[in-house]
């Protein structure tokens, strides 16, 4: 039965008109937040932290519930992300500190670079975390705006 359903999904979605304003490819917005817990956001749950801004969101598009880190870590899960390939084949597969001088190689393709070709606009707002030194930045990386921080901010000790 469920795939009876499924399969007349589909042929709903396959056969049903296409609007000129449909045809506009969607915003994306990617929130990666380090140590943040399922009620912590209000979409989510949270009892005592108010997101409405993030709730308006996750009510107007998609809300994805099931997302899986590949990496305890915070640049190794940047880096997966940014590319879609493990850290360990990118090279940043532990966490990056102010002292490194290495980072996201720029040969790498970012999903900024991707969705560039697909006319899209980019932008990197808050922590990088993938290289503090110029040819590491996301702007090198096919972000066409940057405003944030290199690394991490917590003190070293």
């Amino acid at each position: 039965m469920r795939s009876i359903l499924l399969l007349l999904c589909c042929a709903f979605v396959s056969v049903s008109p296409v609007r000129a304003a449909d045809s506009r490819p969607p915003n994306i917005i990617h929130i990666l937040a380090d140590d943040i817990a399922y009620d912590d956001v209000g979409c989510f749950g949270a009892p005592k932290i108010k997101t409405p801004n993030i709730d308006r969101m996750a009510s107007e598009g998609v809300r994805l519930t099931s997302f899986y880190a590949p990496s305890p870590t915070c640049t190794p899960s940047r880096a997966a992300l940014m590319t879609g390939c493990y850290a360990e084949r990118v090279g940043v597969n532990r966490v990056l500190y102010p002292f490194d001088n290495i980072g996201l190689n720029p040969s790498e393709i970012t999903i900024a670079e991707l969705l560039k070709t697909r006319g899209y606009a980019t932008a990197c707002i808050g922590k990088w975390h993938l290289g503090h030194l110029p040819p590491h930045l996301p702007t090198k990386h096919g972000f066409d705006l940057y405003f944030g921080i290199p690394d991490f901010t917590d003190p070293i000790t």
